[in-house]
């Protein structure tokens, strides 16, 4: 899986998953800085409510 991927997906999508979730905290450790910042900007999507924590069909 790739960050930025997951971000494009979320975004186009609305949804992130919870295992897609629980990628990013597990893996977060290893990511660069550019990827850092993309899980950040994800995070605050998540919080601001503008993408669901759900599932896609």
């Amino acid at each position: 899986m790739n960050v930025g991927l997951l971000f494009l997906e979320s975004i186009s999508s609305g949804v992130i998953t919870p295992d897609e979730m629980d990628w990013v905290t597990n893996h977060q450790g290893a990511f660069s800085r550019t990827e850092e910042a993309t899980a950040l900007r994800l995070g605050r999507l998540v919080d601001s409510g503008l993408i669901q924590l759900g599932c896609r069909i």
